[in-house]
């Protein structure tokens, strides 16, 4: 579904990225796990758009879309749920939700994602009329998939949606997020709570410095003692 080959990025001066190469096949769950300032957010920007790579290509189903502006990107199916609560606070819940489906709503069954986004967060049906800035973080960082989900995504990229969240929320977030995955959604996962991420995913790579120092199936990455002593606390 996505291959990155080889990409390079940089800021200014300061080069962020590194070779870097990663797959996420159709249906995968796949997680980027590394420290702050590895590049986890970086790589997640240059699949969608938000900053170009210097080097390198981005290939989604077959097709080379490196260099894309951004809303073609989103139009090909490519959603991201970026890190933090990036939402519209001065608008309702229902409204937000709608701005998920910008690109398709000349299409009469837009709207049908209400549903499905109210199953899986029945907080927001209870809240739909809110002022999305008066809701908690959790709920706010429910919002922010509920958005992503309306966009209808080929492929999801998710950067830390258990950031802030407390144990009990972590744990309902990763749940939603199994159940996106079990609908057929292809999930590229940064996340830095390790465990919970190796265990919901199929496949996983470490970065280190801005390059992939490691990847491998979910299962090898949590046997694997380096990975262990790094980042699992063990």
């Amino acid at each position: 579904m996505l291959e990155i080959e080889r990409i390079a990025a940089s800021y200014g001066q300061v080069r962020a990225l590194h070779d870097v190469s990663l797959r996420v096949g159709a249906g995968e769950l796949v997680c980027l796990l590394g420290a702050n300032g590895a590049g986890k957010s970086t790589t997640l920007n240059c699949i969608s758009g938000v900053v170009p790579p210097t080097a390198g290509r981005i290939v989604f189903d077959g097709e080379d879309i490196t260099g894309w502006p951004i809303e073609r990107i989103v139009a090909r199916g490519i959603v991201q749920v970026p890190e933090g609560r990036e939402i519209f606070p001065d608008m309702s819940v229902a409204d937000n939700l709608l701005l998920g489906t910008w690109l398709i709503r000349r299409d009469k069954s837009a709207r049908k994602g209400f549903e499905q986004v109210y199953d899986y967060f029945p907080r927001l049906a209870e809240r739909a009329r809110q002022l999305a800035g008066t809701l908690s973080g959790g709920e706010q960082q429910m919002l922010m998939l509920g958005r992503a989900l309306m966009a209808r995504p080929r492929l999801l990229l998710m950067d830390e949606p258990s950031l802030g969240l407390s144990p009990l929320l972590v744990r309902q977030m990763f749940g939603i997020v199994a159940r996106v995955h079990a609908g057929g959604i292809p999930i590229l996962l940064v996340e830095q709570n390790a465990r919970a991420a190796l265990t919901a995913a199929d496949h996983g790579f470490i970065l280190e410095n801005g390059t992939i120092r490691l990847g491998g199936s979910a299962a090898d990455l949590i046997g694997n003692p380096a990975v262990r002593a790094a980042y699992l606390g063990a």
